[in-house]
């Protein structure tokens, strides 16, 4: 069947098929097959054609694989990586924190490092969650084995639910405050997920090291990306299942 959208859009950039070919430097014939047999160029091809003719992809070949589409969709969603966790500018941090109006989601172990190295983190947490934006805030609870196998895999013990207990006490503040929910899950971590709006920081976990000198992933959420959904997806299985630090009532998937 004939890909009418190629032909078409040929004519109405004032293009041969023999001077479409040339100009991406394939055989005459080559683009001849892909309007008269509806051929799909490979991804380079059609990138530089699409270019050309001033027109999308998608619509000189709707056929194209959705799967495909998806992966090179999901790779753009990649802002930017860090060797380390440590590495990540703390302007970022700071831009993320003070940005986001929707909501701000934690998902870690402990993450004692976030309250101390921002002494003001919980009161802007607290304005946060007044002008509206959800925080939801989940710690590994400190007596599951999730988190003494953790801590085991560490080196560091019981040192690990040792911080969760000092986090609390920051956290503590939050008590009461409309809009945040604090929570306890059990479950095993393989990233600790920090999401603000539609930007994430991935933070990978590695069989013996410390998340600090862990890799992270930063993440900006794209319409047919699947890499943000993923993360998103998966923290909220674990909210699902999250008990209130000081009530015990479980948490629930977001609306």
């Amino acid at each position: 069947m004939p890909n009418e959208r190629l032909k078409d859009a040929l004519q109405a950039a004032g293009m041969t098929p023999e001077s479409l070919a040339a100009a991406i430097e394939v055989d005459d014939k080559t683009v001849r097959r892909w309007i008269t047999s509806s051929r799909t160029p490979y991804p380079r091809h059609r990138s530089t054609v699409a270019a050309i003719l001033d027109e999308t992809e998608e619509y000189l070949w709707p056929s194209i694989d959705t799967a495909e589409r998806q992966a090179r969709v999901s790779q753009s969603e990649i802002v930017a990586t860090y060797p380390r966790r440590y590495q990540v500018p703390p302007d970022l941090w700071q831009r993320l924190f003070d940005n986001a109006t929707e909501r701000i989601s934690i998902l870690v172990y402990a993450g004692l490092f976030l309250p101390e190295h921002d002494l003001h983190l919980i009161a802007g947490l607290k304005r946060k969650a007044a002008a509206g934006t959800k925080i939801t805030i989940l710690l590994g609870d400190p007596d599951c084995e999730a988190v003494a196998v953790r801590g085991r895999e560490e080196g560091i013990g019981d040192a690990l639910a040792a911080k969760i207990r000092n986090v609390l006490a920051f956290y503590q503040e939050l008590q009461g405050t409309e809009g945040v929910f604090v929570g306890f899950h059990t479950a095993t971590l393989y990233n600790s997920i920090y999401q603000f709006d539609g930007e994430m920081l991935v933070n990978t976990h590695l069989y013996g090291f410390p998340a600090a000198h862990a890799p992270i992933l930063h993440l900006r959420r794209l319409a047919g990306g699947a890499l943000f959904s993923s993360y998103a997806d998966s923290f909220d299985r674990v909210w699902s299942a999250a008990r209130d630090v000081w009530t015990g009532d479980h948490g629930k998937v977001r609306p």
